[in-house]
């Protein structure tokens, strides 16, 4: 069975939350298919979007799991955003944790080094 994951981030500001996820993500979005939603492509049927919801807003929790994290920190932090918060768990794992201008989280987790 073929299967598309679309994972959907409700916020206030449309305007502010492009420009944000753009510095996150390190790129404009793959496509934008109405004036209130912008759609990324993280992997091969893997999509992150944002959709202006304002009474939703700041309830997204998502965590993506990439295979280089401290890459990935050091190419968000050249685009000028830097994780709220940093956890590493009992087995190595670790994970950064961005926060959106609406409250959002979204965490990248990478394997113990």
């Amino acid at each position: 069975m073929a299967l598309d994951l679309f994972a959907g981030i409700p916020v206030s500001d449309y305007a502010a939350a492009l420009a944000w996820y753009e510095r996150l993500f390190g790129s404009p979005p793959a496509f934008v298919p109405n004036d209130h939603e912008a759609v990324w492509g993280l992997a091969e049927h893997r999509w992150v979007y944002i959709e202006q919801h304002p009474d939703r807003a700041g309830h997204a929790m998502h965590t993506v799991f990439v295979d280089d994290l401290d890459t990935l920190l050091a190419e968000t932090a050249g685009r000028g955003i830097e994780p709220a918060k940093r956890e590493t768990y009992a087995n190595g794992v670790r994970k950064a944790i961005y926060v959106d201008p609406d409250g959002n989280e979204i965490g990248f987790g990478g394997p113990p080094l």
